[in-house]
């Protein structure tokens, strides 16, 4: 969305002077229901992210937990996935779009219910991982579950649309 001169900044720079590629960099985004493409889990995690080599790729699906997961497949990284990752669970599908983000290192993260759809398990490695991912940066998570905000600096509570709570 476009917004007004003056209400929005990012590092101290007025979001409208800047290019909107440059805020596209800056930004990641983890959503409930991620996408993964018919291409190599090495593909998939480097999405939008090209010239990255090997051992970056697999240093970001390790810091997301899901580098072993993906040395089980015969294939390894060069395992192609089936169309939206049929081929992987939810929780590695998750842990994926986790290392896409690891990868890119944006200073802006959002994520979107990022654990709703995995076993309590899997959430505690997926929340690990992203409090590791979340040093340091901007972190706009979105959440039903209180466990998921419960380390953020400010909570706030929506219904229909309104804070209702801080």
């Amino acid at each position: 969305y476009n917004v007004a001169d003056g209400t929005l900044f990012i590092d101290g720079q007025d979001v409208n002077s800047l290019s909107i590629r440059s805020v596209r960099e800056s930004c990641a985004y983890v959503p409930q229901d991620n996408f993964l493409f018919s291409d190599t889990i090495a593909n998939n995690i480097s999405f939008g992210v090209p010239g990255y080599e090997q051992a970056r790729i697999v240093e970001a699906a390790q810091l997301a937990d899901v580098d072993e997961n993906i040395s089980q497949f015969q294939m390894g990284y060069e395992t192609v996935l089936g169309e939206r990752g049929v081929t992987v669970s939810g929780g590695q599908k998750q842990r994926l779009s986790i290392a896409r983000v690891f990868l890119k290192d944006p200073a802006i993260l959002i994520l979107d219910e990022a654990t709703s759809n995995v076993d309590s398990r899997t959430e505690q490695i997926i929340q690990d991982a992203m409090r590791r991912l979340m040093e340091h940066k901007t972190c706009f998570v979105i959440a039903h579950r209180l466990s998921t905000v419960r380390g953020a600096d400010n909570i706030l509570v929506l219904r229909d649309g309104d804070i209702e709570e801080q």
